[in-house]
């Protein structure tokens, strides 16, 4: 299974090349929750905390307000909100 990709830096170039703040939001309460990701989805974390884990059993990914994230095509596990999450994003 593909590896979710955390840039835990990006630059406000890169962001604005990017047009982050025109896509779509999202939130989600503190929660567990299982998903399959059925496209590429990009995220920018605007608020909140959360670790990702596959069910494949292999390592988790956590990503927090500030990082930049992709979520591969095809990725199943489950979601822990830890903190209230609030997200830009877009799928490819």
């Amino acid at each position: 299974m593909t590896k979710i990709t955390v840039d835990s830096n990006p630059s406000k170039e890169l962001l604005a090349e990017m047009g982050v703040a025109s896509w779509p939001t999202w939130g989600k309460e503190v929660s567990v929750f299982p998903w399959d990701f059925v496209t590429t989805e990009t995220a920018f974390i605007l608020e909140g905390e959360c670790e990702m884990t596959p069910e494949d059993g292999s390592e988790s990914t956590t990503f927090k307000a500030g990082d930049l994230v992709v979520f591969p095509l095809g990725w199943k596990g489950s979601w822990e909100v830890k903190k209230e999450l609030k997200k830009h994003y877009q799928h490819s």
